[in-house]
């Protein structure tokens, strides 16, 4: 597939018609609609309808995706693009991909096993293509680190009451060697999601994706009874911590008690992204939660050309509708510096585990790699450059 800074991720289309002219069939899907279909298929109702579901009517969540139909890329022809270049420099690593695993709060239900987190890790290890791990998760936040092997990787916080608690798993990141601490700003409180309120499902209520609490010492010392003995109690007590209201004036905070660099996840103004850059972030992340959490009607592809701008030469990530590779290419075309891959991967653990999952990601760096080629985009600098064009509706319908 490629190795350094130069990777002919394209070469995956070639690799299956090969297999092909011997009788073998891709055990996995290489475009979403099917992926999705087979997801179903393999999970249960209640995870499904947690993974699958969006905040209100879901109009946000359809808008994500569907808002990258309206963007469109001019090709550029005569330009040599036998060699393509998808590296990005982010955090001072280099790493071989614009992309990265988005954080998803039940990846560790994804599994038959119940260790999503660790197949998401073991993904990560076999593509080179980093996972933001959870806060929320089966396995505890050290084990995940180590499945990954020598792919960096970022820690997703939610934000607890109890400041010693924070600074705890923060320490925990940093010891277990996370590359960057990833704050998220807008689930101090979970948006209306009808899929989940009509089945009363709460995965987290009924104590699952809650390990790295239970594994954390100051969390345990909050109990009268260790979670083994009281998982009742062990739930309502994290039910009790869950979810600080941040504000601007906690940033300083968090800069005074980590070295990692600090990204603010759900990051859609841009004013909010210019405040961010006054108050010393190392990213944002512009990002709507994927339409989980608000019903607020514009698709975050929308809004990344201004956050991007606003943020000058801090670099921006996105996440939010991404469903395949020319997408990837779109956000990257509109300022994104990476871009977060997250209910298609969360899929492919469900119908494959960690092989599903990096045959997901694999499959997004495919068709990337191969729309630079053919559109004559030979490094990510040309496609910033070439920029992203909004198609007016009338265009689109043509």
């Amino acid at each position: 597939m490629g190795d350094g800074a130069v990777a002919h991720y394209g070469d995956l289309q070639t690799h299956i018609y090969q297999a092909g002219l011997r009788g073998i069939l891709p055990d996995f899907p290489v475009d979403f609609a099917t992926l999705e279909k087979r997801a179903e298929n393999a999970l249960a109702p209640s995870i499904l309808n947690y993974v699958q579901g969006g905040c209100g009517d879901e109009h946000t969540q359809r808008s994500n995706a569907s808002a990258f139909h309206h963007w469109g890329m001019v090709p550029r022809m005569l330009v040599d693009c036998s060699t393509r270049d998808l590296s990005i420099e982010l955090f001072g690593l280099g790493l071989p991909s614009p992309i990265f695993m988005a954080p998803i709060g039940v990846n560790g239900e994804m599994t038959q096993d119940r260790r999503g987190d660790m197949a998401a890790a073991t993904a990560s290890a076999m593509t080179g293509v980093p996972f933001c791990a959870s806060t929320l998760a089966n396995s505890p936040l050290e084990e995940v680190a180590e499945a990954a092997g020598d792919t960096p990787g970022f820690f997703q916080l939610y934000t607890p009451k109890n400041p010693d608690l924070t600074v705890s798993l923060i320490r925990r990141a940093e010891a277990a060697g996370y590359k960057a601490l990833v704050i998220t700003l807008d689930t101090w409180v979970t948006g209306w999601r009808p899929r989940d309120l009509n089945t009363s499902n709460f995965p987290q209520l009924r104590g699952k994706v809650l390990e790295n609490y239970f594994s954390d010492p100051v969390f345990r010392s909050l109990l009268a009874r260790p979670p083994e003995e009281d998982i009742a109690a062990a739930v309502q007590a994290w039910a009790a911590v869950f979810g600080k209201v941040l504000t601007w004036d906690d940033i300083a905070w968090f800069k005074s008690i980590t070295h990692l660099p600090i990204v603010l996840k759900g990051i859609c103004h841009p004013d909010d992204a210019r405040r961010a850059v006054d108050h010393g972030v190392d990213a944002i992340y512009c990002s709507n939660h994927g339409g989980r959490q608000a019903n607020g009607g514009i698709a975050a592809i929308d809004m990344l050309g201004d956050v991007v701008k606003a943020a000058g030469d801090v670099p921006t990530l996105f996440d939010s509708g991404v469903r395949s590779g020319s997408d990837v290419i779109k956000a990257l075309a509109l300022g994104a510096k990476a871009v977060g891959i997250g209910r298609p991967y969360a899929y492919g653990l469900a119908i494959g585990g960690a092989e599903g999952a990096a045959h997901v990601l694999r499959s997004i760096l495919a068709e990337a790699d191969l729309l630079m080629a053919v559109n004559g985009y030979p490094d990510l600098a040309a496609v910033a450059q070439a920029g992203a064009r909004r198609v007016a509706a009338a265009d689109h319908r043509a």
